[in-house]
């Protein structure tokens, strides 16, 4: 029979990177981690994991079984704790992965105020378009954006926000503003690069259907942010994701074009390890997350006019 005690330890080996972590968080020798992960491939009859001078890399055999098990042991240890505890609070470190321009829609004010409601967590994040591996990176929770990938982690679809098309007034000025849909391809668009040179932009209009116009520009840019500042500098017209130009709007640093069309942005979702039981101080910061984007104020109808 398997003893979970040596399962508990591979599934907290794999979580700290090596043997010499698990063995310090756990109080024992590195040497005893070591045999017994040794005597629980013996009793799999499996490897379980590849050891080199630098570094420990998961078997296919032993992904699968830290997926089916790592759920699970996280939750006797949080039963067990809330037994212990009784009222435990959220507390520890949450390593957070999301993507590179996360702070541009989500204002540092927000963490600030968790970290003072929780005085026990410690937040390190980690932001890059690329997607961390949950696993090898020791990243607690992900935000994604875009289409959520089958990946072997637990995935929670946030809500897709719509948003429009804005440029500058001084862009405006010179060029005019488009007529219809259409018209976008005689104006400066700027787009994410595209190795056939045009990008398509597919809007709803008023009624509800989607149409499709492909669009030119001279500047294009592999982040959001980009994006918008080449907007606020007059380059062209920008399809930008929802509420990263809300400020820029109210200011009248950017103008709405076309307001009768909508895109779809590529939206948000959250992705975590552990089947169940998550710790409590990344349960409360998921929380924090779905609830703050909630208040967000989207680009979906446009402001009222400006008074002079």
């Amino acid at each position: 029979m398997l003893d979970l005690n040596d399962i508990a330890l591979f599934v907290q080996v794999v979580r700290h990177g090596s043997f010499a972590e698990a063995a310090r968080r756990q109080g024992l020798p590195p040497n005893t981690v070591s045999r017994r992960i040794q005597q629980l491939e013996s009793q799999l009859g499996t490897r379980l994991m590849q050891r080199s001078t630098r570094k420990l890399t998961l078997t296919s055999a032993g992904r699968e079984f830290h997926d089916q098990c790592a759920g699970s042991i996280d939750g006797l240890v949080a039963a067990g704790q809330a037994l212990v505890a009784g009222g435990q609070e959220p507390s520890g470190l949450v390593r957070v992965a999301a993507p590179a321009d996360f702070f541009d829609f989500f204002p540092m004010e927000w963490v600030s105020d968790f970290l003072a409601a929780h005085p026990l967590v410690k937040l390190d994040f980690v932001l890059s378009d690329a997607s961390a591996d949950l696993i090898a990176e020791q990243i607690d929770v992900a935000f994604r954006g875009g289409v959520l990938r089958d990946s072997g982690y637990i995935g929670r679809r946030l809500a897709t926000r719509s948003g429009g098309l804005l440029a500058s007034p001084d862009y405006i000025a010179r060029r005019g503003e488009p007529r219809n849909l259409q018209d976008l391809a005689n104006h400066d668009c700027v787009t994410p690069p595209h190795a056939a040179g045009t990008t398509t932009w597919r809007l709803a209009g008023p009624d509800g259907v989607e149409e499709e116009v492909q669009v030119t520009g001279r500047f294009t840019g592999n982040t959001a942010q980009a994006l918008r500042k080449a907007a606020l500098a007059g380059l062209g017209i920008a399809q930008l994701p929802p509420a990263m130009a809300t400020r820029d709007e109210q200011e009248g640093r950017l103008v709405r074009v076309l307001p009768q069309y909508r895109y779809t942005g590529r939206g948000l979702s959250v992705v975590y390890p552990s089947r169940k039981h998550l710790p409590l101080a990344v349960s409360a910061f998921i929380d924090l997350v779905i609830g703050k984007l909630d208040q967000i104020d989207v680009l979906q109808e446009p402001l009222p006019p400006r008074k002079a």
